[in-house]
């Protein structure tokens, strides 16, 4: 399985970032390994000082499909998750500055965050979902489907352009703004409109 995440995909979370509203859905991936083990810490990395959470809508594929059409795309995922994409923003703007590719602050060991998977039918609309992020009991993120630049079957219809999409694939759908440094001993607890989808301690 591959991790294929979707950067700058909501206004304000480019804003923050002092980025550019890209003309087309940036793609990037994690390699497996970085899927944080469930029940257990995430640990913030040595070689990174400023490491912050983005929440994001996730998407599990449950069919092998290449060149997808946007009308189509629903019939490939039947699960919405919510999930975090740390990031070593130290390690990122480092690397961002000499022109090279930054992997090594956005795919190391244990920096895709999954939890819960729900049935999408008992979320509501796909098109306006509402979700939110707490560190220690008070909100740092809240964010709306209904804000993407590109939605999620218009992400899966893209990235299958590229990519062929295989059974269990992850899709990070990108982040709203409100991103921020991990401190030891901080809890994330993400809910995807009032169900929780995960609880995390930081260490």
């Amino acid at each position: 399985m591959k991790i294929i995440c979707i950067g700058r995909n909501y206004v304000d979370h480019i804003a923050e970032l002092d980025n550019i509203r890209p003309d087309e859905p940036v793609i990037f991936l994690k390699p497996d390994t970085a899927i944080a083990q469930p029940n257990l810490p995430f640990f913030i990395p040595e070689f990174s000082n400023e490491v912050h959470y983005e929440v994001e809508v996730l998407v599990r594929i449950n069919r092998i499909g290449k060149h997808i059409q946007s009308k189509f795309a629903g019939k490939y995922y039947s699960e919405i998750g919510l999930g975090i994409d740390f990031t070593a923003r130290d390690v990122q703007q480092k690397l961002q500055s000499k022109g090279l590719p930054w992997e090594k602050a956005k795919a190391f060991d244990g920096s895709a965050y999954v939890g819960t998977w729900f049935d999408k039918a008992s979320v509501g609309d796909l098109t306006a979902l509402p979700f939110s992020l707490y560190k220690n009991g008070t909100v740092v993120q809240e964010g709306s489907t209904s804000h993407m630049l590109w939605p999620i079957d218009g992400l899966i219809a893209y990235v299958s352009q590229y990519f062929t999409l295989k059974i269990g694939d992850i899709i990070f759908t990108g982040t709203p703004a409100g991103v921020g440094p991990v401190e030891k001993n901080n809890r994330l607890e993400g809910f995807l409109k009032d169900q929780k989808a995960f609880s995390l301690i930081v260490k």
